[in-house]
């Protein structure tokens, strides 16, 4: 089982920025990244990371704002959001999966989650 803990949410203006982290508690082969869930809205991926290659995927939402990162020893990844917008806000959940090939964008296919952390942008 892979244990993942996030921190860096909070609160901020529209056009601000957030970094989100997520770290596992140990390497996971495959696919870490960040989804997202608004009030009353299904999640959706918002980037995730394939943590062999480094290859990122982005939601056409968030591409050119925000940046999906690993460390050297690719258990940590991190999210820069940048010029953040009011329909940002939501709660970001960190995810990981066991995975050889491309890293699937669908939640079920996730098989460890973080606790979330929550991300408000006031216009």
């Amino acid at each position: 089982q892979v244990q993942l803990v996030e921190s860096g949410g909070g609160s901020v203006q529209a056009g601000g920025s957030l970094r989100l982290s997520c770290a596992a508690s140990r390497y996971t082969y495959g696919c870490m990244g960040w989804f997202r869930q608004a009030p009353g809205k299904e999640r959706e991926a918002v980037a995730i990371i394939n943590t062999g290659s480094g290859s990122p995927y982005y939601a056409d939402s968030v591409k050119g704002r925000f940046t999906i990162s690993q460390d050297n020893a690719k258990i940590t990844a991190y999210l820069q959001m940048n010029s953040l917008k009011p329909e940002d806000t939501a709660m970001y959940y960190c995810a990981a999966r066991l995975s050889f090939g491309d890293c699937s964008v669908i939640q079920h296919d996730y098989h460890h989650w973080g606790q979330g952390t929550q991300v408000t942008v006031s216009s």
